[in-house]
């Protein structure tokens, strides 16, 4: 098994999420966390702006799945919700040159989808980010960062088997006071992509 990341887990079976450390923004200037990744995991703009410049415009989103679920034990605690709510589970890859860069799971709660924000529902292939960092009225909580170690298994059905660490980050943002966790977590193919075309 590799060495674990301070801050990660030891991959068992599970929701990932359930699984994970989620630190704090604030503590990764006190933990061992590479600066490559400390700049990625703690940038508090868009990302879908930054893959965009990183992969020179060759960006594009491939929706894996988009359905209504009960969310998992920790993604309900960040949202605060009752164990039984539902929400709408969104899951994507953002990919930089054709690769996978990106995997990106967004949970929007149902009494966030109501008035101007049930255009989340059809969002298809468009980034959330762009949509979230476009809004007057975002608001985003602090980020947590988490680095989870490989157990052979994917992150998510049609994703490839994870054998390396995966950093990741999350954070809850509000449209017009409304609530939703989106969950980002950097590919194996991102950094041999970005750094090769560094």
């Amino acid at each position: 098994m590799p060495k674990t990341h301070k801050g990660a887990y030891s991959a068992a079976s599970g929701h990932f999420s359930d699984r994970a450390l989620w630190r704090q923004s604030a503590v990764a200037s006190a933990t061992p966390v590479p600066p490559f990744w400390r700049d990625w995991l703690m940038d508090s703009g868009s990302l879908t702006q930054r893959l965009l410049e990183a992969s020179d415009g060759q960006f594009k989103v491939e929706v894996l799945s988009q359905s209504l679920q009960r969310p998992s034990l920790s993604e309900r605690r960040a949202l605060s919700l009752p164990e039984h709510r539902l929400a709408l589970v969104r899951e994507v890859v953002l990919k930089g040159r054709d690769v996978p860069w990106v995997f990106a799971r967004s949970v929007i709660p149902l009494q966030t989808l109501t008035g101007r924000l049930r255009k989340l529902r059809r969002l298809d292939s468009r980034p959330l980010g762009a949509l979230l960092f476009s809004d007057p009225s975002m608001t985003r909580q602090p980020l947590q960062w988490t680095c989870i170690e490989p157990n052979g298994q994917p992150l998510a059905a049609n994703l490839e088997l994870i054998d390396a660490p995966v950093w990741g980050r999350r954070s809850v943002f509000k449209l017009s006071a409304k609530p939703m966790l989106v969950c980002e977590l950097f590919l194996p193919g991102f950094l041999l992509g970005v750094k090769h075309y560094d």
